[in-house]
């Protein structure tokens, strides 16, 4: 389901003296970080924070964020989600963010039958890995184009071609 602000990350800690945070972004990469020149405290984008700077430092970005000028007022920062308007980011055509996915209805593409909402995606490497709760618990699926037909976050449909046996008894 597309949402209007999503989580980007969390400030973890400060950055030496001058007000400068260690910000772990939840993205697949440090650099996607520097896109933003504003950043929202909360998910409705009513208490934003200009970015003065952002650069990547080894799996983390340092934010400089405007007014918080020394050590202090770093501190109160630390565990702070940030988030991001997603109208800010570019992205492909075809492209969606992982917070998107979760309660899109997911469908058989063969037989229209739904078969239940992601729930959550695991990380895996080689390829994501989608979880399905279902009327009978959880199945999780390959994110691969074998498997996955099409994704529609706008509408909240995603159709899957299903691997035998996983949403069923059979063999």
């Amino acid at each position: 389901m597309i949402k209007e602000y999503l989580e980007l990350g969390q400030i973890v800690s400060t950055h030496g003296i001058k007000g400068e945070v260690r910000f772990n972004p939840w993205c697949d990469t440090p650099d996607f970080v520097k896109k933003f020149k504003t950043l929202y405290f909360d998910n409705k984008g009513e208490k934003s924070i200009k970015v003065v700077s952002a650069r990547p430092h080894g799996n983390v970005a340092i934010l400089l964020l405007d007014g918080i000028d020394d050590i202090d007022k770093a501190k109160t920062l630390k565990n702070k989600v940030l988030y991001m308007k997603r109208s800010d980011a570019k992205l492909p055509k075809g492209t969606w963010f992982i917070q998107e996915l979760f309660d899109c209805t997911v469908i058989d593409e063969n037989t229209g039958k739904t078969l239940g909402t992601i729930c959550d995606v695991s990380e895996t490497g080689a390829n994501d890995v989608w979880h399905i709760k279902t009327e009978n618990g959880e199945v999780l699926i390959p994110a691969i184009k074998q498997v996955v037909v099409s994704v529609d976050v706008e509408e909240g449909i995603i159709k899957i071609n299903p691997i035998k046996g996983l949403f069923d008894d059979e063999n």
